[in-house]
């Protein structure tokens, strides 16, 4: 693997791990590899198999890594990350996926997730990446560098003005907010995206909060006049 120093430091003691996987199996399989090493002091914490579950169980276990699953009902990973990161930005993520398709690599970095390995990866290897993503790292499998690398090398052409307020929400954020602003309720947006209602009601609030609007009509507004409708 492959990896970019965070400089955040090494912390001690064990490394506190919450599994996120909607595959029992799998779940129980990487438990057993992590668990009781000689190697590497990890302690899980917890697991979820869905959305809901997993922000909950982070939010109560509040763990240094979570080792999260791209796919899940409910939304994926990202809207995990999405609906964690505001409350506790101390919490880290590392994705651990079947899928080495750039746009899911993509999805759970922006979203804010300081690593992607694909399950092809050893249990040695994995566990070292749990350890370097707490102590500030930024993992990858070997090919995926590149996807994130190209990426945010491309996502603002040379030239291009930046726009401060934009540029603090999330992709999820921006995705509810140009739905919003087009006018689909909350249930059609959360049908659209695969998420709960209350995961959009969520998404909204953090925008209004972050731009600093009182309501829809203020936020559709604001869309309009960016010309993100």
């Amino acid at each position: 693997m492959t990896a970019a120093s965070g400089g955040a430091g090494t912390a001690t003691g064990p490394v506190r791990v919450f599994l996120v996987d909607d595959h029992r199996l799998f779940l129980a399989g990487v438990r057993a590899e992590l668990s009781g090493r000689e190697d590497v002091d990890i302690e899980i914490v917890g697991d979820a198999v869905d959305v809901e579950s997993a922000v909950e169980g982070i939010r109560a276990t509040r763990p240094d890594v979570v080792l999260l699953d791209v796919r899940l009902p409910g939304g994926g990973g990202q809207a995990v990350i999405e609906a964690v990161r505001p409350g506790l930005p101390e919490v880290l993520f590392l994705a651990l996926s079947v899928s080495d398709a750039a746009e899911d690599v993509i999805a759970v970095i922006r979203a804010g997730a300081r690593g992607y390995v694909t399950k092809t990866i050893s249990p040695d290897e994995l566990a070292a990446a749990i350890v370097r993503v707490r102590d500030g790292d930024a993992v990858f499998s070997p090919r995926l560098a590149g996807f994130v690398l190209d990426a945010f090398a491309a996502a603002l052409p040379p030239g291009a003005a930046v726009d401060p307020e934009l540029d603090q929400l999330t992709p999820r954020e921006r995705e509810v907010l140009r739905l919003l602003a087009r006018g689909y309720t909350y249930k059609e947006i959360a049908r659209r995206l695969g998420v709960s209602v209350k995961t959009v009601e969520t998404h909204v609030s953090s925008v209004l909060r972050k731009l600093q609007l009182s309501s829809r009509h203020e936020l559709t507004r604001w869309a309009t006049d960016r010309r993100l409708v």
